[in-house]
């Protein structure tokens, strides 16, 4: 990009070039004169620059995020204002995003794609153990320098911290912004539940799964479809789409899609053991031993591991079963013999009522799920045209998912 930059902030950071652009922000390749060096320049969105209560918890949180100085996260050098124009400071890095790769090559390489994992959980760990959960963990928000993109060793930085946490505890929230990507929304988060280590690293498995197929481990036109899947179906293994990814590095990318957090690897530092253990072919559905990298990472008895309340150490795993796409066939009882005096048989149960009783349970749940997916996950767009607001979720009206709802209902209590 060569479009002009946004002048000179605060008198010290002169912009150039234009990197990306967002409806959170504008980034810029700037100079700064006093320590002549390339930085990055995030200036915040006019809208968000308003909100004095987004304002304030932004700086809160840049501050926090600029302590952290890890080679696997991009730093936060500067915070400020000018003009209004509210801006961060951050390291210059010259790589590609995940979501450029994703675009441009598709799939990578198994042995790439846990690279990119394993650094990035070691960003992510080095962030948890500080009490920072980044939350917006997604491709747009890994950056990949070197490697098969420019050459040379390979680096990963995730970028982004702070922002989706300073969003959530704003207004704009409650009038229904969306914070993060759906698709890389753990299931806990849709209900509204705090956000711990276990929800990176749920977001985090759907990157590596898009790295290792090239989709996402749950597509759908709607929010509520996303949803229901995401509540009701077990992904297919990598290796489905891509015999090239080893069967046991997919199962390490499964064991963090687990839609129940107790399921789930329970750290970082637990998903880039298990992503070193499946590359080297080992049994990803036991339980990690002590003293394995998981546990010498995370240092003992850390908030990523008490949150959990489990030792992972001795949790076996068990893949969870999916009700629609892997069916487990019936056996059928063996006879037994009939007692001399058989008591009086119970009258028969009436045929399906249970059946449909289950579905009618899984649609209520569904649609409790789809109801807090919608309180949290509303995008407010604005007809300044017509003046008049209308509410959209992932590209729908409110209206059109209200009613897609009631349809999965009817459908699965008739």
């Amino acid at each position: 990009m060569t479009e002009a930059g946004a002048g000179t902030l605060s008198g010290r950071y002169e912009t150039g070039e234009r990197l990306g652009s967002g409806g959170m922000s504008n980034v810029y390749k700037a100079t700064d004169r006093i320590l002549e060096r390339t930085v990055a320049v995030k200036i915040l969105a006019e809208h968000l620059s308003d909100d004095e209560r987004f304002v304030a918890r932004f700086r809160r949180e840049a501050l926090a995020v600029a302590k952290l100085i890890h080679p696997n996260i991009v730093q936060v050098y500067d915070t400020g204002v000018d003009e209004g124009r509210h801006y961060i400071v951050m390291e210059y890095v010259e790589g590609r995003s995940g979501a450029q790769i994703l675009q441009r090559q598709g799939p990578v390489e198994p042995e790439i794609a846990a690279e990119i994992g394993i650094q990035a959980c070691a960003g992510l760990d080095y962030a948890h153990r500080r009490g920072i959960i980044h939350r917006d963990v997604k491709p747009g928000n890994l950056m990949v320098v070197g490697g098969p993109v420019g050459g040379g060793e390979m680096i990963v930085k995730l970028t982004d911290f702070g922002i989706a946490r300073a969003i959530e505890q704003t207004r704009i929230t409650q009038v229904g912004s969306v914070v993060g990507t759906a698709a890389y929304l753990a299931p806990e988060q849709v209900r509204g539940e705090e956000a711990t280590p276990a929800t990176d690293v749920y977001a985090l498995g759907v990157v590596l799964y898009q790295f290792l197929t090239g989709r996402l481990p749950y597509e759908g036109s709607s929010l509520a479809e996303l949803a229901v899947r995401q509540q009701n179906e077990t992904p297919l293994p990598p290796d489905t789409y891509n015999g090239e990814v080893p069967e046991t590095l997919g199962g390490a990318v499964l064991r963090a899609l687990e839609g129940d957090p107790a399921r789930r690897y329970g750290s970082a530092g637990e998903l880039a053991a298990g992503l070193r253990l499946g590359m080297e072919g080992g049994d990803v559905t036991l339980p990690l031993e002590e003293g394995t990298s998981a546990t010498r990472v995370l240092g003992g008895d850390t908030a990523a591991t008490r949150h959990m309340g489990r030792d992972p150490a001795q949790t076996e795993y068990r893949p969870a079963q999916s009700q629609t796409r892997r069916p487990q066939p019936r056996v059928a009882p063996a006879p037994v013999p009939a007692p001399v005096a058989a008591p009086r048989a119970a009258p028969p149960r009436r045929r399906g009522a249970f059946s449909r009783f289950a579905r009618f349970v899984l649609a209520a749940v569904a649609l409790v799920l789809v109801a807090a997916a919608v309180a949290t996950a509303v995008i407010v767009s604005t007809d300044k045209a017509a003046g008049v607001k209308v509410s959209r979720v992932a590209g729908d009206t409110i209206e059109k998912v209200v009613e897609e709802v009631k349809e999965l209902v009817r459908n699965n209590t008739e």
